[in-house]
Protein backbone atom coordinates (compact mmCIF):
# COMPACT_ATOMS: atom_id res chain seq x y z
CA UNK A 1 0.00 0.00 0.00
CA UNK A 2 1.49 3.00 -0.90
CA UNK A 3 1.68 6.74 0.77
CA UNK A 4 -1.13 8.01 -1.81
CA UNK A 5 -3.29 4.90 -1.25
CA UNK A 6 -4.01 5.26 2.67
CA UNK A 7 -4.24 9.36 2.08
CA UNK A 8 -7.26 11.30 3.01
CA UNK A 9 -10.34 12.17 0.71
CA UNK A 10 -9.97 14.89 -1.10
CA UNK A 11 -11.13 17.82 0.07
CA UNK A 12 -9.91 16.63 3.64
CA UNK A 13 -6.99 16.80 5.81
CA UNK A 14 -5.72 14.47 8.46
CA UNK A 15 -5.93 17.47 10.53
CA UNK A 16 -9.33 18.17 9.79
CA UNK A 17 -9.96 14.36 10.48
CA UNK A 18 -8.45 14.88 14.08
CA UNK A 19 -10.24 17.78 15.18
CA UNK A 20 -13.72 16.32 14.18
CA UNK A 21 -13.38 13.34 16.03
CA UNK A 22 -11.81 14.95 19.06
CA UNK A 23 -14.70 17.23 19.41
CA UNK A 24 -17.11 14.52 18.95
CA UNK A 25 -15.20 12.21 21.66
CA UNK A 26 -15.84 15.79 23.33
CA UNK A 27 -19.47 15.28 23.08
CA UNK A 28 -19.16 18.69 20.80
CA UNK A 29 -20.29 19.49 17.50
CA UNK A 30 -17.65 17.70 14.50
CA UNK A 31 -18.14 21.10 12.65
CA UNK A 32 -18.03 24.39 15.17
CA UNK A 33 -17.03 22.34 18.30
CA UNK A 34 -19.63 24.22 20.39
CA UNK A 35 -22.86 22.96 20.36
CA UNK A 36 -24.04 19.70 21.71
CA UNK A 37 -24.21 16.16 19.94
CA UNK A 38 -26.23 14.61 22.18
CA UNK A 39 -29.56 15.13 23.02
CA UNK A 40 -29.39 11.88 25.22
CA UNK A 41 -26.90 9.20 26.68
CA UNK A 42 -26.39 7.62 22.74
CA UNK A 43 -29.06 9.72 21.03
CA UNK A 44 -27.65 11.99 18.42
CA UNK A 45 -29.30 15.72 18.28
CA UNK A 46 -30.90 15.64 15.16
CA UNK A 47 -28.82 19.16 14.75
CA UNK A 48 -26.36 21.26 16.33
CA UNK A 49 -27.92 23.78 18.39
CA UNK A 50 -25.10 26.38 18.01
CA UNK A 51 -24.55 26.01 13.67
CA UNK A 52 -27.19 24.06 12.85
CA UNK A 53 -25.21 21.63 11.06
CA UNK A 54 -27.55 18.13 10.31
CA UNK A 55 -26.32 15.48 12.50
CA UNK A 56 -29.31 13.18 11.95
CA UNK A 57 -27.46 11.33 8.65
CA UNK A 58 -24.80 9.54 10.92
CA UNK A 59 -25.20 6.01 11.43
CA UNK A 60 -23.10 4.85 14.11
CA UNK A 61 -24.55 1.49 14.28
CA UNK A 62 -22.83 -0.72 16.46
CA UNK A 63 -19.58 0.35 15.39
CA UNK A 64 -18.52 2.57 18.70
CA UNK A 65 -19.64 -0.78 20.81
CA UNK A 66 -16.89 -3.08 18.97
CA UNK A 67 -14.31 -0.22 19.32
CA UNK A 68 -15.34 -0.21 23.35
CA UNK A 69 -14.95 -3.93 23.89
CA UNK A 70 -12.27 -4.42 22.10
CA UNK A 71 -10.13 -1.24 24.28
CA UNK A 72 -11.84 -2.58 27.51
CA UNK A 73 -10.76 -6.27 26.97
CA UNK A 74 -7.53 -5.04 26.39
CA UNK A 75 -7.31 -3.08 29.46
CA UNK A 76 -8.65 -5.37 31.62
CA UNK A 77 -7.27 -9.23 30.89
CA UNK A 78 -4.10 -7.63 31.38
CA UNK A 79 -5.06 -6.03 34.82
CA UNK A 80 -7.19 -9.77 35.83
CA UNK A 81 -3.69 -11.60 34.34
CA UNK A 82 -1.72 -9.24 36.62
CA UNK A 83 -3.91 -9.40 39.82
CA UNK A 84 -4.37 -12.97 39.59
CA UNK A 85 -0.35 -13.82 38.99
CA UNK A 86 0.85 -11.25 41.83
CA UNK A 87 -1.69 -11.43 44.54
CA UNK A 88 -4.52 -14.77 44.05
CA UNK A 89 -7.19 -13.02 44.66
CA UNK A 90 -10.25 -15.22 46.22
CA UNK A 91 -13.07 -15.58 43.85
CA UNK A 92 -15.68 -13.90 45.63
CA UNK A 93 -13.55 -10.54 45.30
CA UNK A 94 -12.71 -11.11 41.67
CA UNK A 95 -16.56 -11.53 41.36
CA UNK A 96 -16.95 -7.99 42.91
CA UNK A 97 -14.26 -5.71 41.27
CA UNK A 98 -14.29 -7.21 37.62
CA UNK A 99 -17.77 -6.83 36.60
CA UNK A 100 -18.04 -3.65 38.08
CA UNK A 101 -14.90 -2.51 36.57
CA UNK A 102 -15.92 -3.40 33.26
CA UNK A 103 -19.38 -1.71 33.05
CA UNK A 104 -17.86 1.49 34.45
CA UNK A 105 -15.56 1.54 31.90
CA UNK A 106 -18.01 0.56 29.48
CA UNK A 107 -20.42 3.02 30.40
CA UNK A 108 -17.66 5.72 30.91
CA UNK A 109 -16.15 5.08 27.24
CA UNK A 110 -19.12 4.14 24.79
CA UNK A 111 -20.49 7.92 24.77
CA UNK A 112 -17.20 9.29 23.60
CA UNK A 113 -16.27 6.20 21.32
CA UNK A 114 -19.73 7.73 19.41
CA UNK A 115 -19.30 10.79 19.09
CA UNK A 116 -15.98 10.07 17.58
CA UNK A 117 -17.05 8.17 15.36
CA UNK A 118 -19.80 10.65 14.23
CA UNK A 119 -17.18 12.79 13.86
CA UNK A 120 -15.66 10.60 11.62
CA UNK A 121 -18.13 10.20 9.22
CA UNK A 122 -19.16 13.94 9.29
CA UNK A 123 -14.97 14.43 8.19
CA UNK A 124 -14.98 11.88 5.50
CA UNK A 125 -18.59 12.59 4.15
CA UNK A 126 -20.01 9.07 4.80
CA UNK A 127 -23.49 8.10 5.28
CA UNK A 128 -25.64 11.30 4.34
CA UNK A 129 -22.95 13.70 5.22
CA UNK A 130 -22.03 13.74 1.40
CA UNK A 131 -23.78 17.74 1.51
CA UNK A 132 -21.84 18.63 4.42
CA UNK A 133 -18.42 17.41 2.62
CA UNK A 134 -19.66 19.11 -0.74
CA UNK A 135 -20.18 22.49 0.51
CA UNK A 136 -17.16 22.65 2.68
CA UNK A 137 -14.89 21.58 -0.56
CA UNK A 138 -16.75 24.40 -2.36
CA UNK A 139 -15.93 26.95 0.18
CA UNK A 140 -12.19 25.78 -0.04
CA UNK A 141 -12.30 25.78 -3.56
CA UNK A 142 -13.89 29.58 -3.41
CA UNK A 143 -11.31 30.17 -0.62
CA UNK A 144 -8.35 29.09 -3.28
CA UNK A 145 -10.26 30.36 -6.18
CA UNK A 146 -10.11 34.30 -4.23
CA UNK A 147 -7.04 33.92 -3.03
CA UNK A 148 -5.31 33.40 -6.73
CA UNK A 149 -7.74 36.12 -8.38
CA UNK A 150 -6.22 38.30 -5.67
CA UNK A 151 -2.87 37.08 -5.80
CA UNK A 152 -3.52 37.29 -9.85
CA UNK A 153 -4.62 40.85 -9.68
CA UNK A 154 -1.50 42.44 -7.18
CA UNK A 155 0.79 41.06 -9.64
CA UNK A 156 -0.77 42.64 -12.80
CA UNK A 157 -0.61 45.74 -10.83
CA UNK A 158 3.27 45.67 -9.98
CA UNK A 159 3.95 44.37 -13.66
CA UNK A 160 2.47 47.41 -15.40
CA UNK A 161 4.27 50.59 -14.83
CA UNK A 162 1.73 53.28 -13.25
CA UNK A 163 2.04 55.65 -15.87
CA UNK A 164 -0.01 53.47 -18.17
CA UNK A 165 -2.83 52.56 -15.46
CA UNK A 166 -3.55 56.01 -15.59
CA UNK A 167 -3.04 56.70 -19.16
CA UNK A 168 -5.70 53.86 -19.26
CA UNK A 169 -7.76 55.43 -16.97
CA UNK A 170 -7.88 58.95 -19.18
CA UNK A 171 -8.74 56.66 -22.35
CA UNK A 172 -11.91 55.86 -21.19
Amino acid sequence: MTADETAAAPGTSTAMVRQAMTRGFFGKCPKCGEGKMFRAFLKVADECPACGEPLHHQRADDFPAYIVIVLVGHIVVPLVLLVETEWAWPTWLHMLVWPALIATMALGLLQPVKGAIVGLQWALGMHGFEASKQRREAGQLAQRFERQAVDHFALAILQHRPHKIICLRGAR
